[in-house]
């Protein structure tokens, strides 16, 4: 009976074992989804912070209060930079301009001409001969 007595023990402690595992699983699902859901909730509070300084920006930027002051400067400035880098670009993109219309293109789009000028073109192109004149 003592190898009997030894064989429940052990199966016992086994089951004791599994069962605290079972539960240990549970307890770190339920911290990870608990995390999981932190997350989104600080998601939620950084999307609310960025709604209000919007609005507190739309309705005093102009005039902002005390410690408002220095974020409202930033931001105007950023907004003056970006309107001067867009009227650059705009000078830039100059009509009828073909090389600053390949750069403009997509790469996809690039492929895709390449590959249909791949098809069209069975011999290669001539080389254009330069005219000497022009120096």
């Amino acid at each position: 009976m003592d190898l009997k007595d030894t064989f429940d023990t052990l199966k016992d402690r086994a089951a004791d074992l599994a069962q605290a595992g079972v539960a240990q699983t549970k307890r770190l699902a339920e911290i990870a989804k608990l995390k999981m859901s932190n997350m989104g909730e600080e998601d939620t509070i950084k999307k609310a912070y960025l709604e209000i300084g919007r609005l507190y920006y739309a309705e005093q930027g102009a005039s902002p209060d005390g410690a408002f002051v220095s974020a409202c400067e930033r931001i105007t400035a950023a907004k003056a930079a970006i309107e001067t880098n867009n009227e650059r670009i705009a000078e830039l993109k100059q009509p009828g301009d073909p090389e600053v219309e390949v750069i403009l293109k997509e790469p996809e789009a690039e492929a895709e001409e390449a590959g249909a000028a791949e098809e069209l073109t069975e011999e290669p192109a001539e080389e254009p001969v330069e005219d000497e004149s022009r120096d």
